[in-house]
């Protein structure tokens, strides 16, 4: 009887950010950086935290990080998940399944939808970026 199982995350919860702490709380240990087939899109949902949908056209590759976790952790990570976001099978670039977190379709509805960066990561370095640069005397 498997004990233990492999959580695929493309937000909040990935290795130094804002949730990672409830994935380590849970006794979760990180695996390996990955990405999805390319069949995903990616919304941020009010620049909190992302949510990733599969889309039949439009879809690509996004950034994530594979975790093992004990089974009895994965509802306890669920609850504390943000409303809107869920546990599903998401489809590596290898082919393989995992478990992972998904948005629901109604929480990316008048979201901005931020597929082209890849990932959460390079989406909120891009942020950051944007609001650190000097402004313009003209």
């Amino acid at each position: 009887m498997l004990d233990t199982c492999e959580l695929a995350v493309n937000g909040t919860l990935m290795l130094g950010l804002e949730l990672n702490g409830n994935l380590q709380q849970v006794g979760a240990e990180f695996c390996y950086a990955t990405t999805t087939a390319p069949i995903y899109r990616l919304w941020s949902i009010g620049d909190r935290h992302p949510a990733m949908i599969r889309v039949n056209d439009g879809g690509r590759s996004i950034d994530l990080e594979i975790w093992s976790l004990p089974l009895a952790g994965l509802a306890q990570i669920l609850q504390q998940e943000p409303a809107g976001l869920c546990i599903g099978k998401i489809k590596l670039a290898d082919n393989r399944e995992v478990l992972g977190v998904l948005g629901e379709p109604f929480l990316c509805e008048g979201q901005l939808e931020i597929t082209h960066f890849g990932g959460w990561r390079n989406y909120t370095k891009s942020v950051e970026s944007t609001a650190t640069q000097p402004r313009s005397a003209f």
